[in-house]
């Protein structure tokens, strides 16, 4: 870690010294970025999981798409028609990061059945 001389007396001048500073500073950071790690984390795990397992299926593309724009309700349509294992884990993994990942149905826009997931 690479720190300017001004920051270093900064951290000696705290209660504690550098060491309880940087602490309380990194968990600080943790607190005010935690959701937005928890999305970024998700939709990175959806898509690598999507391009290895769903590579040449329809729709990886738009459903990529949906899924880095948060857009559940333009994701789970486009991912309806694939094996029903890929389909399910991909929707798991890509939970927290859409904007309403409570629950799918393909319903007839997908052209199946009403089919209706709960995640968990």
């Amino acid at each position: 870690m690479t720190l300017l001389p001004r920051h270093w007396d900064w951290l000696a001048r705290q209660p504690g010294g550098a060491s309880v500073a940087l602490r309380k500073l990194v968990e600080h950071a943790r607190r005010e970025s935690g959701d937005k790690d928890r999305v970024r984390i998700a939709r990175e795990t959806a898509y690598r999981f999507m391009s290895a397992m769903a590579g040449d299926l329809r729709n990886l593309e738009e459903a990529s798409r949906a899924l880095f724009a948060g857009d559940a309700t333009r994701f789970y349509p486009l991912v309806a028609a694939w094996p029903e294992d890929i389909r399910d884990h991909t929707i798991k993994l890509a939970a927290d990061g859409l904007s309403h990942p409570a629950s799918f149905a393909s319903g007839a826009s997908a052209g199946l059945p009403e089919r209706r997931i709960t995640l968990r």
